[in-house]
């Protein structure tokens, strides 16, 4: 049994956390929703039971999971063009991909995602919520905004009070009373759709069971994975960072496939973690648990059911006042200090824009990660190749050279190795010291064997020493092996 359970202030900080993440979902859902063409309580419902499922069978605690808007942009043309059974299906072939590529491992990839990389994920996401919220704020009634400015504040100078009861949902209840009590027309939760008026009941996607319908939903399948997992793993990661906890990714995608598959057999739109709802849950009202992610998905559903008169009736003003606040919290300001961005190299700051760039422009967080951890990888090659050096040494009576290599020696430095010889002057024997380099792939064996073969067809003989165990290996595996030659 956990120690939290007997601890009434872990009880009381996760039970809020909960309720206020259940109430910013319901708007979020009702908008993803209608991304993808459905009706409002089909996301609401998935949401439920991500939120539920994945607070059992996740990785990452705290972290919360639901419908999101990169499943939604993903699974929208599926929906327009072969109807709701197929996208249900896609939901759950995509949950069954994810199993799949937990168990192999996928999860270890995040070993790869430079910090620079991370830091603009972070600050991209929380321009993306802000930008979010801009639709509701543009062609409003006047009265909108200063209920968003109260917001703001209240949640600014409330914890200053006290930190017992979230700010979050103090906002909330209060812009509530005011609009309701002085009947001030501002756009509402309830305008968004209507909510749903029972549970959802499990049942089987209506498509043909044929090899037709799995070469239909199999791209988009596929594509959901990978931008549920590619997102729930930074999000963990994220959240890792803030709470200074480690926690397990494989069981995290392994989850969050099974999360999908529950969801899709309930008929849900599917989804994966969702950053802004974990900020206002983990850094906002400081949960840990996971009881806050199984109360977020409960509440959800309660307040949908049981009190949706009442839900209606939030302004979507103090929602938008949350998810500014949340925005605000997530930028790292930091990296955009004069005085940080004078020490960091002009390689790291480049992946950081890049990233921020790209995620912008494709509202989509997983290509942004990609593009920017291959614009690092590239320009950590570059830095390497420059690392490997060559120096000579003529042995006083002129019978031999010695040429020393340091460095590391891989597909960006080798290409340059071969020019670095003098093949026509060199005497009769040559010796190649590898003893402070590191052979790491077949293109360097191959320019290994290219200056052989330079030296060989002037009748000069070429002795390769010092490998490592490593490199020797490589070296005795591959060499003369990769232009046909013996």
């Amino acid at each position: 049994m956990p120690d939290w359970l007997n601890d009434p202030r872990v009880w009381r900080t996760e039970v809020l956390a909960g309720l206020v993440v259940g109430l910013a979902l319901i708007p979020e859902a009702i908008s993803f929703s209608i991304i993808v063409g459905v009706d409002p309580a089909i996301g609401l419902c998935a949401s439920f039971t991500m939120a539920v499922t994945i607070s059992v069978v996740g990785g990452r605690r705290a972290m919360i999971s639901a419908a999101t808007g990169a499943v939604a942009l993903v699974m929208g043309p599926l929906n327009r063009e072969h109807g709701f059974g197929h996208l249900v299906a896609a939901v759950i072939l995509a949950g069954v991909l994810q199993i799949v590529l937990g168990a192999l491992g996928v999860a270890r990839l995040m070993r790869f995602v430079p910090r620079s990389v991370m830091v603009g994920f972070v600050n991209a996401l929380a321009i993306l919520i802000f930008m979010a919220q801009v639709p509701e704020m543009h062609d409003v009634p006047w009265a909108v905004y200063p209920l968003i400015i109260g917001g703001l504040v209240l949640m600014v100078l409330f914890p200053k009070v006290t930190r017992t009861i979230p700010a979050p949902l103090v906002s909330i209840v209060i812009l509530t009373v005011i609009t309701v009590a002085a009947a001030i027309a501002v756009p509402t939760v309830g305008d968004k759709g209507k909510l749903p008026s029972s549970l959802p009941t499990p049942g089987l996607p209506d498509v043909p069971f044929t090899l037709d319908t799995l070469t239909t939903i199999a791209p988009y399948a596929l594509a959901m994975a990978l931008v549920g997992l590619m997102e729930s793993l930074m999000t963990a990661k994220l959240v890792d960072d803030i709470t200074d906890t480690r926690s397990n990714k494989t069981r995290e995608s392994i989850g969050q496939g099974i999360a999908n598959i529950v969801t899709g057999f309930f008929g849900g739109m599917g989804g994966c973690a969702m950053i802004g709802q974990t900020m206002i849950n983990v850094r906002v009202s400081g949960a840990r648990t996971r009881l806050s992610t199984f109360l977020a998905g409960t509440f959800l559903m309660v307040l949908c059911i049981v009190f949706g008169p009442v839900v209606s009736d939030i302004p979507m003003a103090a929602l938008v006042a949350v998810m500014v606040m949340v925005s605000f919290a997530t930028f790292d300001w930091h990296s955009i200090a004069p005085r940080t961005l004078r020490r960091m190299p002009v390689g790291e700051i480049t992946v950081m824009v890049l990233t921020v760039a790209v995620v912008v422009a494709t509202h989509n967080l997983a290509i942004g990660v990609v593009v920017g951890t291959v614009t690092a990888m590239v320009i950590f090659a570059r830095r390497v190749a420059h690392l490997a050096d060559v120096t000579a040494v003529v042995d006083p009576d002129g019978t031999q050279v010695v040429y020393r290599v340091t460095g590391e020696l891989f597909f960006a430095s080798s290409n340059d190795l071969v020019t670095r010889f003098n093949y026509a002057t060199d005497p009769e024997k040559v010796v190649i010291d590898l003893s402070d380099t590191h052979v790491w792939d077949a293109s360097s064996v191959a320019a290994l064997d290219a200056i052989e073969t330079k030296y060989a067809q002037r009748g000069k003989s070429v002795e390769i020493v010092g490998l490592n165990q490593p490199s020797a290996h490589i070296h005795e595996k591959l060499s003369g092996e990769l232009t046909g030659s013996h």
